[in-house]
C-alpha cells in the first residue's frame, strides 16, 4: 500500500493538471469567454478611416498598442468615398471605418468585407464659423445671406450628404464656394478665413475649437451619421484587425470617442 503522503501529493498534482486544463479548450486555446490575451495579437494593422476619426482614432491606436504590446496600428484617414474606392481598387488594408452606411456598403457589396459592418457611434453636424461669429450667424437660413461664403463637403462624401438632408430639411437653398472631398478639407477653409462658415461635423469643430466657434442647429437632427466599420475580406492581418474593431466597444475607447463629441450608436 501506499503512504498517505504519497496518495497527498498524486492528488496535488492531479489538482493542478486540472486546474491548467481549464483555462484551454482541446486545442490550447483560451476557454470561451475568457478573452484573448495579449500575446494572440500581434503585428501591423492599417486602417482606413474616415477623415472625422482622426483625432479619436490616433489615441485609440496608441491606448491599442499599449494594451497590445507587439502591435503596430497605422492609419489612412481621408473621405470615405476616396477610402471606399481604394478598397474596391485593391489596396491593402486590414480595416474601414465610414462615416456613412451608403459609403460602406460600396464596400460590402463589392464582396470585400469580412462579416458586417458594426456600427459604433453616431455624428452631427454644427454650422463652423470664425472664432467669436462675425457674420452673427445663428442658423442654416443666414448661410444664404448676401456676402456669407459656405464651404460645403461634396455629395458623394458622408458629411455633403448629410449636409444635404439637413439643408433640405430646412428649406434651405444655398450655393457654397466651395465642395470638399472631406470634412477636415471644408473645416480648414473657415479656419484659413477663406469662407465665412462650413457645415461639418460636431466632432470636427470641438476639435478645432481654438480656432473655430460650432454653432448647433435643429435641422441636424435630421441628419445623424452613423459609422460603421468592417475588418476586410483581404486583411493581412484578419485577427489584429478583429482586435481593433472589438477594442471600439471597449470603455477606454469609448471614453475617447465621447470625450471627442461622437454620439453612442
Amino acid at each position: 500500500m501506499r503512504r498517505p503522503s504519497s496518495i497527498l501529493a498524486a492528488l496535488a498534482a492531479a489538482a493542478l493538471l486540472l486546474a491548467a486544463g481549464c483555462g484551454a479548450d482541446a486545442g490550447g486555446e483560451p476557454a470561451a469567454g475568457g478573452g484573448a490575451s495579449s500575446a494572440a495579437v500581434s503585428g501591423d494593422v492599417t486602417v482606413l478611416a474616415a477623415a472625422s476619426l482622426t483625432e479619436s482614432f490616433k489615441q485609440i491606436g496608441k491606448d491599442f498598442e499599449a494594451d497590445n504590446p507587439g502591435t503596430k496600428v497605422t492609419f489612412s484617414f481621408a473621405g470615405s468615398s476616396a477610402l471606399a474606392t481604394q478598397i474596391n481598387q485593391g489596396a491593402p488594408a486590414d480595416l474601414f471605418a465610414a462615416a456613412s452606411p451608403a459609403t460602406m456598403k460600396t464596400v460590402t457589396d463589392a464582396g470585400n468585407g469580412d462579416g458586417e459592418p458594426v456600427t459604433f457611434v453616431k455624428n452631427q453636424l454644427v454650422i463652423a464659423t470664425a472664432k467669436g461669429n462675425p457674420k452673427g450667424i445663428s442658423g442654416l437660413s443666414d448661410l444664404t445671406k448676401p456676402g456669407v461664403k459656405v464651404a460645403l463637403c461634396a455629395e458623394q462624401v458622408p458629411c455633403g450628404a448629410a449636409a444635404k438632408k439637413a439643408l433640405d430639411a430646412a428649406n434651405v437653398k444655398l450655393t457654397p464656394v466651395t465642395l470638399e472631398q472631406d470634412v477636415k478639407a471644408a473645416l480648414s477653409k473657415v479656419k484659413l478665413g477663406e469662407v465665412d462658415a462650413a457645415l461639418v461635423y460636431r466632432t470636427d469643430a470641438k476639435a478645432a475649437a481654438a480656432d473655430v466657434d460650432g454653432l448647433e442647429f435643429p435641422e441636424s437632427a435630421d441628419a445623424i451619421n452613423d459609422y460603421p466599420v468592417v475588418v476586410l475580406k483581404d486583411a493581412p492581418n484578419k485577427s489584429a484587425a478583429q482586435a481593433f474593431a472589438g477594442y471600439l466597444a471597449s470603455e477606454k475607447a469609448k471614453a475617447v470617442l465621447t470625450a471627442a463629441g461622437f454620439q453612442a450608436p
